[in-house]
């Protein structure tokens, strides 16, 4: 995810990065333009036509597809907020339930073994969006190493599996009573129930029809905006073309990019950052707590 000052207007205009529409679509931006110029000339200097320009007819289909664009936008958007929700979720759960045990038991392994797995969680989730399998960077501790990891063919699953065990074997060794468990069920719960949802925003994009639809309808409004526009503007119509393709084509580049907000692309979430900060925060409560601290 970029950082940056959103009152930096002038950086912020002039700032060129990877993920810059205007530098993804220079090819294409260039494209249209001598598409553009090359309509001109057939039509003003080798045709000589005379037909009536159809500006007011593109002019109503761009008010629509503006319309469509909106809702594009809105749509991709409520993804990518729905997925910083659901991982600020993760974030409050991790430390609720780490203040839980910490307050709960006083064994050390215990906790160790919560801190570790619950540190893996987020781990876990975030590689599972990003289609990959990766424990290296888990916290492996006793029976919960990464032979566990390599058994499991949902990792988030495996993670939330362990917890459960081990908040039941704090119970049947009478280490916390039934209403103890019950509290820590509800943060336990809450992991799966945060699993199930991130994978409904990634694994439900939004319709094929629509997205080919809107697609088709971007690339023919440009391509016959020229025959139209070089009527009045002649030559002049080669930047003005160019501007509306490079200003409806990013906006459905912006769209298609933080519709999936659980990738490694410049507007995705801040994942690794995210589950940095868990684990530091998880060790902070169960390892090192405030009070243990003091001299």
């Amino acid at each position: 995810m970029v950082l940056y000052d959103p009152k930096e207007w002038w950086k912020l205009i002039f700032a060129f990065h990877k993920s810059d529409t205007f530098r993804r679509n220079l090819p294409g931006i260039i494209g249209v333009a001598i598409f553009t110029g090359a309509v001109a000339y057939l039509e003003n200097d080798v045709l000589h036509a005379n037909f009536r320009n159809s500006t007011a007819i593109h002019s109503l289909v761009g008010f629509v597809l503006s319309l469509l664009l909106v809702f594009r936008t809105n749509t991709a958007y409520d993804r990518w907020w729905e997925g910083r929700k659901l991982w600020g979720s993760v974030v409050n759960d991790s430390r609720n339930l780490s203040m839980k045990i910490e307050a709960m038991i006083a064994d050390t392994q215990i906790k160790k073994r919560f801190a570790a797995l619950i540190s893996n969680y987020p781990k876990a989730l975030r590689d599972h969006l990003r289609g990959l399998r990766n424990h290296e960077d888990f916290s492996t501790i006793e029976k919960y190493d990464g032979s566990y990891y390599d058994k499991a063919a949902h990792l988030p699953n495996a993670v939330c599996l362990a917890m459960f065990r081990e908040a039941n074997a704090l119970l049947q060794k009478g280490l916390i009573n039934g209403q103890q468990l019950l509290m820590l069920n509800t943060q336990l719960q809450s992991f799966t129930d945060t699993t199930g949802a991130c994978e409904r925003v990634k694994n439900t994009p939004i319709p094929y029809s629509y997205n080919i639809f809107l697609k088709k309808v971007i690339f023919i409004y440009v391509f016959t905006m020229p025959i139209g526009f070089v009527r009045e503007f002649g030559y002049w119509a080669m930047p003005i073309v160019a501007a509306l393709f490079y200003i409806f084509v990013s906006i459905e580049m912006i769209a298609e990019e933080i519709e999936d907000p659980f990738g490694v692309d410049a507007n995705d979430l801040p994942l690794d950052q995210i589950c940095k900060n868990i684990q530091v925060q998880v060790n902070d409560l169960l390892l090192y707590p405030p009070d243990k601290l003091q001299p």
